[in-house]
């Protein structure tokens, strides 16, 4: 499982993973949730649905190479598909979640707790 993830950075790369994740699940929970609350089919309301739930598990670091390809391609189905007013928003939540898939969750996140390397100590007699 080790290799899904390209990197557990720490320090000031860690903080700027952790900025990430955090700035794309809002952006992808605050346009998902605004276009959910809408009155239509859920047809319509299902990538944006798909997309709240990648996001939630995105702010957690939890399966964050996942949860980052599952925006970045239901990104592109939004743009594609359902976006009728030409808002670059579907774009900027695709490119993001790449990002974040691509480079990994940082050191401040559940992935690194699970699958993280682990430093073995020997035991003292």
């Amino acid at each position: 499982m080790q290799r899904l993830f390209s990197s557990f950075a720490e320090g000031w790369p860690g903080a700027a993973l952790l900025l990430q994740r955090v700035l794309i699940s809002a952006i992808t929970l605050f346009y998902g949730i605004t276009h959910l609350l809408e009155p239509t089919s859920l047809t319509t309301k299902l990538p944006f649905l798909v997309a709240s739930v990648a996001a939630l598990s995105l702010l957690l670091g939890f399966w964050t190479p996942v949860a980052g390809t599952i925006i970045a391609i239901v990104g592109v189905w939004i743009f594609a598909a359902v976006c009728s007013n030409h808002s670059l928003t579907p774009i900027i939540m695709a490119v993001l979640g790449a990002t974040v898939a691509m480079i990994g969750p940082g050191i401040w996140s559940i992935d690194a707790k699970l699958y993280g390397r682990k430093r073995l100590e020997a035991p003292r007699h």
